[in-house]
């Protein structure tokens, strides 16, 4: 039994890991095996893909293309396969996939479970919008193709359904066309969170992506930033030499990020982006991906590991809430490196459990300080449940029943969906099993 950890780092338990070569070996191990939560590449930062002293499914052996048809942009795929391994195969043809999170080294299914988002959810939804038929193994060992006519609960049960309706063995994706692998990309430093929206609203029909980020130590609606936005381009340049990999080779004995570190570091970001060129070409990957240019990046949090807290509330509370949050997090000294603010679109998710929707999102890595971590926590919770928002499983180690709860008004409708032999260390705080 190997010790599996999430990407936070929080807990590091013996889990029992089966590995399969095909799906058919996987369906019969799911069958044979008692209650289990599929895992991918890990990626997740909370419990969602941990069983501490259960099973976990391993579908990182699922990672075949299938079949591929240049003329629609449909592509059938393994569970297991990488978004990188994808993007780089189908761009030279001319398509991409519609929607990625902020790394592209997060598996298919990993992507379909945590129902992901990227920075054009505005425009583009999330991940789920764009996911044709999921082919799952339930506990019971049937073997179910849902889509949206065919088992259409069971297809808006699975999509961000947190792997507790079966193991997805095989997937159809529709891709986007693309023009190639640039982005004409704007770098606009701002004052206060009006400005932000301001530009954000400016954004949304002629810019594809649109973030910020923020410097989470410099006060309430006066929180400074840099807001980027880029959209595809089609340009003739060489493409760059692929990056030396660089990483963190071991883990600190205390977290890099902390009080002396932080606030001179968000000020010295924040200063050279003012003096960066306004804008820029850019290759796709070193724009929507940069963390995966550093390996192993959250060993710099330490031994003690880290948590991400991201929420989502209603547009109409953005403003007040991500102040709100703000300053709690200014008065506790705590927060991140990695403080990233973005306006999620109209767009209706596919599933029941998905996290992105009309409104706000604030996402920020914290380092594990115990008990302080978590009390800055429950004050955070108490903005977003008065605001009527969320908390994104797929980040989360510590959400409450009842924050879930509140968060997700269809989870009665998705629990009756759910598979009994599905179980995580998520699910069991969270729903009790």
């Amino acid at each position: 039994m190997p010790r599996v950890q999430s990407w936070g780092r929080l807990t590091n338990d013996l889990h029992t890991v089966i590995t399969a070569p095909d799906p058919g070996a996987m369906a019969t191990a799911v069958r044979e095996s008692a209650a289990g939560i599929a895992r991918g590449n890990g990626r997740s930062y909370g419990d969602v893909g941990l069983n501490a002293d259960g099973i976990l499914w391993d579908t990182r052996g699922l990672d075949r293309l299938i079949a591929w048809d240049p003329q629609s942009g449909v592509l059938r795929c393994e569970a297991g396969v990488l978004l990188k391994d994808i993007q780089q195969a189908l761009l030279p043809q001319g398509w991409a996939l519609p929607v990625t999170p902020g790394t592209q080294l997060v598996t298919v299914g990993g992507a379909i479970a945590n129902d992901v988002h990227g920075k054009n959810h505005h425009l583009a939804g999330s991940f789920g919008n764009h996911v044709r038929a999921i082919r799952l193994v339930r506990s019971s060992g049937e073997i179910l193709w849902c889509s949206a006519t065919l088992n259409p609960p069971l297809f808006g049960a699975t999509i961000g359904g947190l792997g507790l309706t079966g193991v997805i063995l095989e997937v159809e994706l529709q891709l986007r066309r693309a023009l190639g692998p640039w982005l004409d990309v704007e770098t606009l430093p701002f004052s206060g969170l009006s400005q932000f929206f301001q530009l954000s609203e400016e954004s949304e029909n002629g810019w594809e992506h649109t973030v910020a980020w923020l410097d989470c130590l410099s006060g309430g609606r006066q929180s400074r930033g840099v807001f980027t936005r880029a959209r595809p381009v089609d340009v003739d340049r060489p493409l760059p030499a692929k990056p030396r990999p660089h990483g963190v080779p071991l883990v600190p004995p205390i977290s890099l990020v902390n009080r002396l570190s932080l606030r001179p570091f968000n000020l010295a970001y924040h200063l050279a982006q003012r003096w960066k060129p306004r804008q820029a070409i850019e290759h796709y990957e070193k724009h929507l991906y940069p963390l995966d240019a550093l390996l192993d990046w959250n060993r710099m949090y330490g031994p003690k590991g880290f948590y991400q807290y991201q929420s989502v509330v209603p547009r109409a509370a953005g403003l007040d809430a991500t102040a709100l949050m703000l300053e709690e997090i200014r008065r506790s000294g705590s927060g991140s490196f990695l403080a990233v603010l973005k306006v999620f679109g109209g767009t209706r998710p596919t599933g029941m459990l998905s996290f992105p929707r009309a409104g706000v999102t604030l996402a920020l890595d914290f380092p594990n300080q115990g008990e302080k971590t978590l009390r800055l926590f429950e004050r955070l919770d108490a903005i977003v449940l008065e605001a009527g928002g969320a908390l994104y499983p797929a980040k989360d180690a510590r959400m409450s029943a009842g924050m879930f709860e509140a968060g997700f008004p269809r989870l009665s409708e998705f629990l009756p969906l759910r598979d009994p032999g599905m179980s995580s260390g998520f699910s069991r705080r969270v729903l009790g099993f």
